[in-house]
């Protein structure tokens, strides 16, 4: 009868610490997210939307860098593609505008009076 009465004991405070450490696991798992967000997630949407700029400003004339590494200057521009003269040879290359990693023209900012 007493090994009996020490299970019931036994689950009852179990059950009653349960409750805390399910509402700390939540806890715990929230902060985890906020920092996964903070340090991977906006970092990397900031910087998409840095490149998005980037490529919107692209203006005929701009110095580019290709992801493969190709350097040229821009030709014509179209609202998937560009044209790219390369530097050595002169030859002309239609690329993707998602392809393009640096502009490498620096353009002033401030508007003109």
């Amino acid at each position: 009868m007493n090994f009996n009465m020490f299970l019931l004991e036994t689950s009852a405070a179990n059950s009653q610490g349960g409750g805390m450490s399910i509402v700390v696991m939540i806890i715990y798992l929230a902060v985890i997210f906020g920092a996964m967000y903070l340090l991977l997630i906006r970092p990397q949407r900031k910087k998409q939307k840095e490149e998005k700029k980037m490529r919107e400003n692209l203006q005929v004339g701009d110095e580019v860098v290709t992801i493969g590494g190709i350097y040229g200057r821009v030709i014509s521009l179209k609202e998937e593609s560009m044209v790219i003269e390369s530097k050595s040879d002169h030859s002309k290359l239609t690329i993707a505008r998602w392809a393009l990693q640096t502009n490498l023209t620096v353009h002033d900012d401030t508007p003109s009076k």
